[in-house]
């Protein structure tokens, strides 16, 4: 009896002391936490300056973000981590919503991260994570945007459980060893960036996947889809033993006849399309083209797609003639010149982009935009224009032949222009890289990663460096650009912005440039229907914060609907004197610069002024743009 009741003592003895120790995990404070945290971790030189003797908030402990005095982001990117992850410490990080641990040497299974449940932002890209991950593991973490799992090792299926997740926005998984099916998207998929690439999965891409493109998916041998041009059935041909081939011979010569003859229809009504927008002989308003437009709205993110190319058969390849400056062949069929303003790319004609292989790359409000390929390798963009008529012949000859005078880094010129009353053809050179607004909100692979801090504000100076030029140039201009956003912002293969789309407005009709250029989203224009060349700075203030914030900015939207209202965010936080938790996850890690970067979110406050009376006019801003040094 006596053995018994020493028993129950020392069973209570251990349970009272659990849970005292229970009782203590749970009371630490955020600085105790992150300090048990950084134990955990091995080569954790980077974090000396998490001190006890502070306050990561106030001290700004490398790789902490914070919010209203509370912990919100744990960003450790780079910082050459290893060892455990105390996921029990991370718990006591009530206001956690982002953890960024990419390229760093963490291995073994992926750390519980599921208990974490209220974040939104998992980056663990560029590690050596390794194995399955459990098919329900992130059915707890419904609040998650972004997942990257990129360049690890996992295996196994994806789970299912990551397909499902309401709000998902990003999804990398790309250089892993994931094989099995492709789990659909949840219904109505929210994803817009994806990248499934350089992994051993197998069978069908799911119909909730159609909106990506091929570089989603390249690198897995066993998969087949639309985007891949890679027939299933003919996949599950190869894969039946021989006899069975041999009885479905017969169907898979007809299937390929139909589809050869599928293909050169679809070719055919494609050269009808092209020559129809090259020559503007289709006017019915309920066209193709028109059809096309409705569907691709300015605001949506582009993607990348496929050229389509013209027949080798009985084609014939020349080049181009450098002495033309503009094709007078077609003049009779009412097709009239192609003008070149600027030669620097070599001269062409409309005939030689009757010729070219030919892509339909999008529309913006002031028109659609094709990129021709031609028989030279010049790759061009020719924008098409319906509502430019505020000019007669003349003048607009004037002002396209000042445009191709123009010698800026930051201002992309066009090469030629046709004209014609009823639409206008502009033709510039093609930038691959394409715009800061698909590279910083839609390409979330390479491109996306070179965004760092010095390449962002390189990409502010140049923009701000092109309007200076402008509003010089065109200084007699209400709006000497009138149309800057992000869309309008292409980048070199340096990161070189290139500014396209400016000076239109004396060029186009009053009522559409009202609608459809950005100057007049500006507030005195809302209000008061007045436009001056402080609507630019407004344009200017709204690109700032959007690269610096990383959000796409509501203000871009026709519907209102969508995106963050960068405007209302960025002044309640200023008020709140809270800037520093605007900053983009993505470059907050870059500690040493976070003061120039609040600087430079000021600086774009200061811009977007409601009275143009307090807003900085353009050279005040520059001048302020130009003294902030990385």
């Amino acid at each position: 009896m006596a053995a018994v009741r020493i028993r129950t003592v020392f069973v209570l003895s251990l349970l009272t002391f659990s849970f005292s120790l229970s009782k203590l995990a749970f009371s630490l404070t955020e600085n105790e936490a992150l300090l048990k945290v950084k134990s955990s971790f091995t080569n954790a030189e980077a974090l000396d300056d998490w001190d006890s003797r502070s306050s990561p908030c106030v001290k700004r402990w490398a790789g902490i973000i914070c919010f209203g005095g509370l912990i919100t982001g744990l960003h450790l990117s780079d910082f050459g981590l290893s060892g455990t992850i105390d996921i029990e410490a991370l718990q006591q990080l009530r206001a956690l919503r982002t953890l960024s641990l990419k390229n760093n040497s963490f291995s073994g299974q992926i750390p519980a991260f599921n208990k974490l449940g209220a974040l939104k932002l998992l980056l663990l890209s560029h590690n050596k994570f390794s194995g399955q991950i459990p098919n329900d593991f992130f059915s707890s973490m419904a609040s998650l945007k972004k997942v990257w799992l990129s360049n690890n090792d996992f295996t196994g299926n994806i789970p299912v459980s990551l397909m499902s997740l309401p709000h998902l926005l990003e999804l990398h998984l790309e250089g892993n060893q994931f094989s099995g099916h492709i789990p659909p998207l949840r219904t109505p998929p929210t994803v817009t960036s994806l990248d499934l690439s350089h992994n051993k999965l197998e069978g069908e891409i799911p119909d909730s996947f159609s909106k990506f493109s091929n570089e989603s998916f390249l690198g897995n041998d066993g998969l087949c889809g639309k985007q891949l041009d890679r027939d299933c059935s003919s996949m599950v041909a190869e894969s039946l033993p021989q006899p069975a081939v041999e009885e479905k011979k017969e169907s898979a010569n007809s299937d390929g006849h139909t589809k050869l003859a599928i293909g050169i229809g679809v070719l055919v009504v494609m050269g009808i399309l092209i020559i129809a927008a090259f020559t503007g002989r289709k006017k019915d308003k309920d066209d193709d083209f028109s059809i096309l437009e409705k569907e691709t709205p300015d605001e949506m993110i582009p993607v990348r797609v496929r050229s389509i190319k013209k027949p080798a058969e009985g084609s014939t390849r020349r080049g181009f003639d450098s002495s033309r400056k503009g094709s007078s062949h077609g003049s009779k069929n009412g097709m009239g010149d192609l003008i070149m303003i600027n030669d620097e790319k070599g001269a062409f004609g409309l005939p030689d982009l009757m010729k070219a292989a030919a892509e339909v790359l999008g529309n913006g409000g002031l028109g659609s935009a094709y990129k021709a390929v031609m028989t030279n390798g010049l790759s061009v963009v020719v924008k098409r224009m319906r509502e430019m008529n505020k000019l007669g012949k003349d003048g607009f000859d004037v002002e396209m032949r000042r445009f191709g005078r123009i010698k800026h880094k930051n201002i992309l010129a066009p090469l030629a222009y046709h004209y014609r009353k009823e639409e206008k053809l502009l033709v510039s050179e093609y930038v691959p890289k394409g715009s800061l607004l698909y590279v910083l909100h839609g390409d979330r692979g390479a491109c996306h990663a070179d965004l760092n801090w010095p390449t962002r504000l390189k990409i502010i100076k140049g923009i701000s460096s092109a309007l200076g030029f402008l509003h010089s140039e065109y200084a007699t201009y209400d709006l000497p650009h009138g149309n800057l956003k992000s869309s309008n912002v292409l980048l070199s293969e340096n990161y070189e912005p290139l500014i396209i789309d400016y000076a239109l407005d004396p060029l186009t009709n009053p009522n559409h440039a009202a609608q459809a250029m950005f100057a007049y989203k500006s507030p005195e224009y809302i209000q008061h229907q007045q436009i001056s060349p402080k609507s630019d700075v407004y344009c200017l203030g709204i690109i700032i914060l959007e690269i610096i914030t990383g959000k796409f900015p509501s203000q871009y939207l026709t519907n209102g609907k969508g995106g963050t209202d960068v405007v209302q965010w960025v002044l309640q936080a200023s008020s709140e004197h809270r800037e520093q938790d605007l900053i983009d996850p993505e470059i907050a890690n870059n500690t040493s610069s976070i003061d120039q970067m609040v600087q430079l979110l000021r600086i774009g406050e200061t811009c977007i002024e409601s009275s143009p009376v307090q807003r900085l006019d353009m050279r005040e801003a520059i001048r302020r743009i130009e003294q902030i040094l990385v």
